[in-house]
């Protein structure tokens, strides 16, 4: 077995934590400019909430697509360290993306997945991970083999420490609490689409 397999407990064992929390901790890392991409609904709220970056993309519907635009980016831009931000709802909406991102093998991508095993903004109807569902498993599966649960926010920061100084593509799930979102997103696509480029240096 290698280090990496020993490194988490499992979905089981993972402490429930803070959506926002573990969103302030990501953001205070960010030291080089890396990308981030914020799924739809709570997940990007947080975000937005945490640090409103010029590097930070904000997605407002496009369920899913967290990890497939993240992809873009870091293809688009292999010197830079590009993080999604994803549901776990919303993950389960694009397993597809997991197998390609394997298959490309971004060594600059990393995923982190908030789960809270449900549909939080739309009614919280439970997800697949309410069921038995293990996103880190079904990622491995994929050819994801640096995914793993995060323990606790001590474990999370030292694993957001590895995927921003070491090769992926990572994947890093947390379970989360059901915690409503502390704000709200501007809903101004044009704005963000470009903040984000001259955040990425392609539109001055």
């Amino acid at each position: 077995m290698s280090a990496i397999d020993t490194e988490s407990r499992g979905r089981g064992n993972a402490k429930v934590m803070n959506r926002f929390d573990i969103t302030k901790r990501l953001v205070a890392k960010l030291k080089r400019e890396e990308a981030v991409v914020g799924g739809i609904g709570n997940t990007n709220f947080d975000l937005w909430a945490a640090e409103r970056r010029p590097q930070n993309f904000y997605m407002l519907g496009s369920m899913g697509l967290a990890a497939p635009i993240a992809l873009g980016v870091a293809l688009a831009q292999p010197q830079r360290r590009v993080i999604a931000l994803e549901g776990d709802g919303s993950i389960m909406m694009q397993l597809g993306c997991l197998a390609t991102i394997a298959h490309l093998k971004p060594r600059n991508l990393a995923i982190v997945i908030m789960d809270n095993a449900a549909y939080q903004i739309t009614g919280s109807q439970p997800t697949a991970t309410a069921h038995g569902a293990d996103i880190v498993a079904i990622a491995r599966g994929s050819g994801l083999d640096k995914s793993l649960w995060a323990d606790d926010e001590a474990h999370f920061e030292r694993l957001v420490d590895r995927c921003l100084a070491e090769d992926g593509p990572w994947l890093i799930a947390t379970r989360i609490d059901a915690q409503p979102a502390v704000a709200q997103t501007e809903r101004d696509p044009a704005k963000i689409r470009d903040r984000f480029m001259r955040g990425l240096g392609t539109r001055e």
